[in-house]
Order: C-alpha cells, then structure tokens, then sequence
C-alpha cells in the first residue's frame, strides 16, 4: 500500500518537531494497551475450536498470493465501509490478521470504536502465519483475458470475482436448442457459464429461424446440437458445449442429467416435461421451466422439496385440443426470447445463490398488453410425484394421449 512521506507534524498539545515515526509509535503503543494480540499458534488453536470469524485486511494483490482458510477479505482502506455488512453482528468475535500484524492491529482498534466487542489481532501477521507452516489457500484468479471479458460482471457486488468462478464451475442441461434453449444458452454463454450441455434430436428448419437465434440460414439441415455449439464457441472459447444429439427417454434421462448442477427446460411436449419433473426430483436438480404460446409465455422455477413440482400444478395433461403445440399454434417469434432470457437470469441466480427465484411463484407475461403478472404456487401434499409417500419413479409420462410437437 502507498504510503504518505514522512513529515513534520503539530500535535494538538503544542508539542513541535515531532515526525510522522514518532506518531505511528504513539499510535501503535495506544493500540497495544487497548487490543488484545494473539500470535499464530493461539490463533490457530481457537480456529479450530469455532466461534471465531477471521478477517484478512490486507490489499487485494496480497490476497492473491494466500490467505488463511475461512477468512473473510475486506481491504484495510474499506474497513469502516464493509466491515458491518461482513460481520454485521457486533458480539461475535473478530480476529483480524494483515501481512505483519500493524495494519490488523490499527484495524482492530477501528472496530472497537465502531462497536465490536473485542476484536484480536494477530500478532506477525500472515508472514509469520507462512513461516510456522500453517496451511494457506492460493486463490483462484481470473486470466487477464477473463478479467477483460467479464469486467461489467466484475463491478457488480453480488457477481464479483469470486461469483464469476462459480459461474465458469457451472454445469447447466438445456433441454432443447430451440426458440426458448437458443437465447438462454446464447446470454448463458455470454455470462461464462462454463459447461452447457444441449440435448436436442432435431434439424435445422428454414422455420425455426424466426426465433431459434442460435442457428441460420446457412445450417438449414444441420443438426441442432451441432449449430448450436459452433455459435456458442464462436461467442466465448471459454465455455465448454455437450452436444447430445438425442431426446429424453426413461433409459437415458437419469444418466444424462446426473452430471448437471440446474436444469433448463425449453421443451413443448407434455410427455417430457412430466418425464424431466419426475428424474429432477429423484435426483434433486433444480428445474428453470418456460413456456410459450401465440403472445403469452411463463416461467417457474421448480426446486425439489422447497416448492412445488410440475405435477403439483398439473397433475393431468390437458386434451389435446387445449394444448396445440408452437407448430400447430404459432408463436410471436420475439417471446421465446423474453421468456428464454428470464429463464436464464433465474438459472443465473442460483448459481450465484443470490435474489429470489421464482421458487413456488408463476411469472406469465403478455406481448399484446406488455403486462407482467405473478401467481403463487403451493406444493400438493398428496402429489404423487413430490408429496410425502410419492414414487416419482413409477408415474406415467402421457406419452399415448399427449399432443406432441409437429
């Protein structure tokens, strides 16, 4: 950290000629007989006895190079800005360390002003910590290239460095890689998701193209899956692209989203969402869910045991009648796109685990009247799939009486 120049000073009480040494001795001694200091051993022991929070107040840079497990990191110069929203309880008990053990000791005296009960410092500092052979956790760092591409994601406080990682660990399913799997997957991959799996059995269609952006009219006749991941490589080398070119059955659903963290439904057939809810809950992987029709789409987020499950809100398919699909019914080629995107922002925040998904709430929108709206979903508690005694490996999947996609 740079420092001001050393210079001469007036002291309130007249005295003259006194350099800044002499000051940050008086500082240091004051902090001394007010703050208890424990050296790395101690500090050690009550660690691992709990009850303790650690706080690293070193720069940023220092960070990099170590740190102590379990240490919360808030930069000595953001101390008084950041502090209570990382350790917003005042009796809890604080050990602040820096890289010798001056800047936790100044550090610590800050907080007993600000109200906390006794906070520590440790005494040597991190160098000292190294030197007993403790062990220390290298962080992981972004590439400068990473740092340059997610640099807007980086200025936002609930994504930061530490968030981004979480969103290049990810492994997210896309049940489809058509009008609403095409848009999520795209800004997905745009955000560094890092691993995007993409089931899809079909072709390209000229139709597809006016809402399926993942694709054009130069792939007419390709494979899906196979489009889809030349244009999510071409948008960012750093996601990884599954291309499983297949559909969801009872034999394979199981084994293909095992390897998964949250699931992506972008499916327009009953028979699958019903198969999707049913494997989801067994194995308890998140399901984002949308759907489209003509001007109106929805969305849900079902999370096994904390909301209700598709079969909660349908326990039958409708008749056929009511339920036409896209190709039987058209849809306006730009809703796909608002849904999908609000699809993918839910999948976002539960990578994040920050906001609040749309667990046991139905967000509908319609294009004609640019009208929002939100229902509250309950979970049934004698739902054969999710209610107490269900066998959600045993229910049937409508396949014979489903209307499927033309």
């Amino acid at each position: 950290m740079i420092q001001e120049p050393l210079a001469v000073i007036s002291l309130s009480q007249g005295q003259r000629g006194v350099t800044m040494g002499d000051a940050s001795r008086e500082l240091m001694r004051r902090a001394r007989s007010e703050i208890k200091e424990w050296n790395p051993n101690e500090v050690n022991r009550r660690l691992s006895e709990g009850g303790y929070t650690l706080v690293d107040v070193r720069e940023k840079h220092e960070w990099n190079e170590g740190y102590i497990p379990g240490a919360i990191h808030v930069p000595r110069g953001y101390l008084e800005l950041q502090i209570e929203e990382a350790v917003p309880n005042k009796e809890q008990p604080i050990i602040l360390y820096c890289a010798g053990g001056v800047r936790s000791l100044l550090a610590a005296e800050t907080l007993k002003r600000m109200g906390y009960k006794e906070p520590i410092s440790m005494a040597g500092g991190f160098g000292a910590w190294k030197g007993l052979g403790y062990r220390f956790t290298q962080p992981r760092m972004l590439t400068e290239a990473q740092s340059k591409r997610y640099s807007r994601h980086l200025l936002v406080p609930e994504v930061g460095e530490e968030g981004q990682l979480k969103l290049l660990d990810a492994k997210v399913l896309l049940i489809g890689a058509g009008g609403l799997g095409s848009p999520a997957a795209y800004y997905l991959a745009a955000a560094g998701v890092g691993t995007l799996g993409i089931i899809d059995a079909d072709i390209v269609d000229e139709s597809n193209l006016q809402r399926q952006i993942l694709h054009n009219t130069s792939r007419i006749g390709r494979l899906k899956v196979d489009s889809a991941r030349e244009t999510i490589e071409a948008l960012n080398p750093d996601v990884k692209v599954v291309a499983i070119n297949d559909r969801l059955s009872k034999e394979n659903v199981a084994q293909i989203i095992a390897g998964y963290d949250i699931i992506l439904d972008g499916t327009d057939n009953f028979p699958t969402r019903y198969l999707l809810n049913d494997a989801s809950i067994i194995a308890r992987k998140p399901v984002v869910h949308g759907s489209v029709f003509r001007f109106e789409g929805q969305l849900t987020v079902f999370k096994p045991y904390d909301g209700p499950c598709y079969r909660c809100l349908y326990p039958e398919p409708p008749p056929i009648e009511l339920a036409p699909s896209c190709a039987e019914a058209g849809v306006l080629g730009i809703l796909p796109g608002i849904v999908g995107l609000l699809q993918a922002s839910e999948v976002i925040k539960l990578i994040l685990e920050k906001g609040e998904p749309l667990i046991g709430r139905l967000l509908t929108f319609d294009a004609l009247s640019a009208e929002f709206q939100e229902l509250k979903l309950y979970r049934d508690p004698h739902c054969p799939a999710c209610g107490e005694g269900a066998h959600p490996e045993d229910l049937p999947t409508y396949e014979e009486v489903c209307a499927m996609p033309a």
